[in-house]
């Protein structure tokens, strides 16, 4: 959906209709865009339960109307004693990393307030997403699903079924879903602020809750996770800059394949061709597979961020790289997650986009006692390889698929995006970075042009180019007759994720979200 762009309006776009209408709410209020979607990231914990929720880890990009961005990192680091690898993909062991999505929105809230002087309080916010707790968000047809589809593999975990089948069955779409237990934790953090999930009576029963199920997380694992205030990534792109989260981020590897593609594409506007599709995959593989031999936690590397992608951004090996993209080359083994995006822009022409995960759909599977809160498995994306730079170690960040991105150009910013889709975040947003910067494509109309996805997806974990059907026969045969392993979808598939964008221009914002997903955008 795509709303219109009167000059001077605000704008919010996320994966569910009660979000956006919070955001939109909290924007008509004359709020900020990151008090918006600090109230519409609530309500989707509630809403939007398998994609994302207390118990997981968050970015933001955060940014001025002249495009100067600052990244804020809730990402969760390993158990002081996470257990021996490799990590399992469900349950108690790999519940392993803390999470910092509610730090992200403490610190988000406190950078609102100290540098654009918004106003409004940090409970007001929390609010919406309590009282929806408490009376029941309807179930969704994508919860529904992903239950119906998981249902054996988490209908076991410690704390699920009361939770999530209240009658011992999958609840309905449109059933009202009440997490009493939830509320009252959205309730103690609304009260008693952000680090209250970290520190005090609600962070130790959340460790006492995941301790008795069996994961390795302590209180002090929690107390011991913030998020961070960070520079973002930047690269040049046809005349703008792109901007992306550092490591452990996939950041390097979406900018990586911009670069890449700038190079070796079909001139400034390179169509939408087979050829064009043929590069950008091209791209995409590379960037993949240098993303899984570079990047990680600084932190446990000893390097720096610029250091670690420094090789996979500079311009002499773009240049030499691009001239010979080379054979196609496997994209990387990264399972499948569950994310969020949303974003915002307000009144001062001030923007945030924010994403949320709990890395697969439902996370671990386990509920932290008593308090509602179900936990993520970001520790399962710790690479199996003891000595790779990814493996796991104690305290350590896991290199993170949440890959939001901005561009600026001519002194302003000119468009933020971002997609759920795990191990195909990058490729779908480099996919919608080319038809809105190169060919000019409105939002709504980049997000319902068909997309690729190289790799394995939500349910194929084949190494093949899955092409949404709606590109047509003859641009498929193209690609398989330059020897792509060619896996045709249908279209609108969900495996390519759902995206957003929020575009600024001179005559006003424009946001749309994902035809492939329930998500909408409004104007405030």
């Amino acid at each position: 959906m795509m709303v219109p762009d009167p000059a001077g309006a605000t704008a919010a776009t996320t994966p569910h209709p009660l979000a956006t209408e919070q955001a939109r709410a909290v924007l008509a209020d004359d709020g900020s865009a990151i008090e918006a979607l600090v109230a519409a990231g609530a309500v989707l914990a509630v809403a939007y339960p398998h994609m994302c929720g207390l118990g997981g880890d968050a970015v933001w990009l955060v940014t001025e109307p002249d495009g100067a961005t600052t990244v804020i990192t809730g990402f969760g680091q390993a158990a002081a004693d996470p257990g021996v690898p490799p990590v399992p993909l469900r349950g108690p062991g790999s519940a392993l990393t803390a999470a910092g999505a509610v730090d992200s929105w403490w610190q988000a809230h406190a950078h609102s307030r100290t540098h654009w002087r918004s106003t409004r309080p940090w409970a007001a916010l929390l609010g919406p997403a309590a009282a929806l707790a408490r009376e029941g968000a309807p179930v969704t047809a994508s919860q529904h699903y992903w239950h119906t589809q998981r249902r054996d593999l988490l209908r076991t975990q410690p704390g699920f079924g009361a939770v999530f089948e209240p009658d011992g069955r999958v609840p309905d779409p449109g059933t009202p879903l009440p997490q009493p237990a939830l509320a009252e934790t959205l309730d103690i953090i609304a009260r008693d602020g952000g680090r209250a999930f970290y520190e005090g009576p609600l962070a130790d029963r959340i460790a006492d809750g995941l301790g008795a199920a069996g994961a390795p997380l302590t209180a002090a694992d929690l107390a011991g996770c913030r998020a961070r205030i960070e520079q973002p990534l930047a690269m040049a792109y046809r005349g703008g800059t792109l901007l992306a989260a550092p490591p452990p981020s996939q950041g390097a590897a979406l900018l990586q394949i911009m670069g890449l593609f700038e190079r070796a594409a079909d001139g400034p506007a390179p169509p939408e061709r087979a050829g064009t599709l043929h590069v950008l995959a091209r791209c995409v593989a590379h960037a993949l597979a240098d993303r899984d031999r570079v990047v990680a936690d600084p932190d446990a590397t000893g390097s720096s961020p610029p250091d670690m992608v420094a090789t996979m951004l500079d311009a002499r090996v773009l240049d030499r790289r691009a001239a010979d993209i080379g054979g196609f080359a496997p994209a990387a083994r990264m399972p499948q997650a569950d994310t969020v995006w949303l974003a915002a822009t307000d009144r001062t022409g001030r923007s945030a986009c924010l994403m949320q995960s709990l890395y697969f759909d439902f996370g671990s599977g386990v509920i932290a006692g008593d308090t509602g809160v179900l936990w993520h498995n970001r520790g399962a994306a710790f690479s199996a390889d003891t000595d790779a730079p990814n493996a796991l170690r104690p305290g350590r960040r896991p290199l993170h698929t949440l890959t939001p991105v901005a561009y600026r150009r001519d002194g302003r910013l000119q468009l933020l995006a971002g997609t759920q889709g795990g191990n195909g975040q990058a490729q779908t947003v480099a996919q919608l970075l080319w038809r809105v910067i190169d060919l000019g494509l409105a939002p709504s109309v980049a997000l319902a042009r068909p997309r690729f996805l190289l790799g394995p997806g939500f349910e194929d974990s084949r190494q093949t180019l899955k092409l949404e059907a709606d590109f047509g026969e003859a641009v498929i045969a193209e690609l398989e007759r330059r020897g792509h392993p060619v896996e045709t979808v249908p279209a609108r598939n969900r495996m390519m994720g759902e995206a957003g964008l929020l575009q600024l221009t001179g005559a006003g914002p424009r946001a749309a979200h994902d035809p492939r997903g329930p998500g909408t955008a409004a104007l405030a």
